[in-house]
């Protein structure tokens, strides 16, 4: 199952794994921001598979605890526009190299916690709605990280919905991606060996992220996990330039 990975590295990424769900599971997304960079430090060649499909699992954990206040007519006009945002991201898979991906990696992470650090006001109506899917199938293909644009516009909803929302959009759109990469003969199945295998680790830190609920303020677990975001994607960011 573990094919050609080195044991030490899916022990790192299981770790990883534990606190990018714990993450998710506070504030709605985060398994990306922060797994991704770490994925693409130690083993690019698992990117962005494992990532889309260890997306497409962690929402199935959220939903089966909390699918209240979803908003499904959001969501409608989001993830329309999320396939032709597919095309273009399997398209760039197919062009560019794993480097050129890192740095893409790199800088949608540090572009997602400028914006995440400092709140930027959005309306949310069928204009940006569609312009948020379109870019996050873009990136959530070609970099596994498609959330940040939807969460920004939905950063001042209710916890709970933020939370259900993101998690259908990441099941849905992950899957759009997945059937993207299968079509242009870019999918590999020792990441999905790998996700089942990891799978655990979601699940642990979804409860965690839940017992964290009320002993830690939002806001202090919040820019902790951004500096910890910034400092992977600088690294990775460094290491693919050089």
């Amino acid at each position: 199952m573990l094919g050609d990975v080195d044991p030490r590295v899916v022990a790192v990424l299981a770790a990883t794994l534990v606190v990018g769900a714990a993450v998710q599971g506070l504030v709605g997304l985060g398994l990306g921001l922060v797994a991704a960079p770490v994925t693409m430090l130690l083993e690019p060649s698992l990117m962005p598979d494992l990532m889309l499909w260890l997306a497409m699992l962690l929402p199935m954990a959220t939903l089966a605890r909390e699918h209240q206040d979803i908003d499904w007519r959001g969501l409608g006009w989001a993830l329309g526009a999320r396939a032709p945002g597919t095309a273009v991201g399997v398209a760039l898979v197919a062009v560019f190299s794993t480097r050129a991906l890192g740095i893409a990696v790199g800088l949608m992470v540090l572009v997602s916690v400028a914006l995440t650090a400092h709140a930027v006001v959005i309306p949310v109506n069928r204009g940006t709605l569609l312009a948020a899917g379109f870019a996050s199938g873009i990136t959530g293909t070609a970099t596994s990280i498609g959330g940040p644009p939807l969460a920004i516009l939905l950063q001042h909803r209710s916890p709970r919905q933020i939370r259900t929302t993101l998690a259908v959009y990441f099941l849905l759109g992950a899957a759009f991606s997945l059937v993207g990469l299968l079509l242009a003969g870019r999918l590999e199945v020792q990441p999905l060996l790998l996700a089942l295998l990891l799978s655990p680790c979601l699940v642990l830190g979804l409860a965690l992220g839940r017992l964290l609920h009320g002993a830690l303020p939002r806001d202090r677990v919040r820019f902790a996990v951004l500096g910890v975001c910034a400092a992977s994607a600088v690294l990775l960011l460094v290491r693919s330039l050089l």
